[in-house]
């Protein structure tokens, strides 16, 4: 398929299959489509996994019944895009019986953790806040390694986040409501390079 400002790379069905087959060959890279075209980023080295795991932490000491999951989302109304969020906040059981990309109506909040590569400003800060805000998912979290801040993105309107909140690695944040959780952000200043 020919790509265009019009439509994407290709099909979400052609794009599942193909991310299958690159998974079982290509070691080290996630595989994501996202405004209509393959976005490829490095597994997260061990600081990005300390701070999903904090995350996980604070997340199921205030609501038990949630889980930071590591799943695949379909995303976007527009071109039906496929992310990979760092982390999922929903219920425990939101997941069981679907596939490597599942429907993202339980969903609570994603998360992602920048990398150190080329593509996270366009990905993370960019296409993937119009892609979570498109689907509804109610808050986004971005904890931001190379600005050391840490960005909360909430009441999507089907296009964008309307509210938006930035602090730096060592304030606290209060993550909206369904959420409702305060993060005393002092330990990111620890897990960044």
């Amino acid at each position: 398929m020919t790509a265009t400002h019009d439509r994407p790379q290709m099909l979400p069905e052609e794009f599942e299959e193909y991310a299958r087959l690159a998974a079982r060959v290509a070691e080290g890279v996630r595989w994501e489509f996202i405004n209509g075209k393959i976005g490829v980023t490095p597994v997260p080295d061990g600081d990005h996994g300390r701070i999903i795991q904090w995350l996980a932490r604070i997340c199921i000491q205030a609501h038990p019944e949630l889980w930071l999951h590591d799943q695949g989302l379909k995303v976007e109304t527009y071109r039906n895009g496929h992310a990979r969020p760092d982390g999922t906040l929903a219920h425990g059981d939101a997941f069981v019986g679907q596939g490597e990309w599942a429907d993202a109506d339980p969903v609570l909040m994603v998360v992602e953790v920048t990398s150190y590569d080329s593509d996270t400003d366009r990905r993370d800060r960019v296409e993937k806040p119009r892609a979570y805000a498109e689907t509804g998912i109610p808050v986004y979290l971005l904890v931001d390694r190379e600005a050391g801040e840490v960005t909360v993105f909430s009441e999507p309107d089907g296009v964008r986040y309307e509210s938006t909140k930035t602090v730096p690695f060592g304030k606290p944040l209060t993550l909206p409501a369904p959420v409702s959780v305060t993060l005393d952000t002092e330990p990111l200043q620890g897990w960044v390079r």
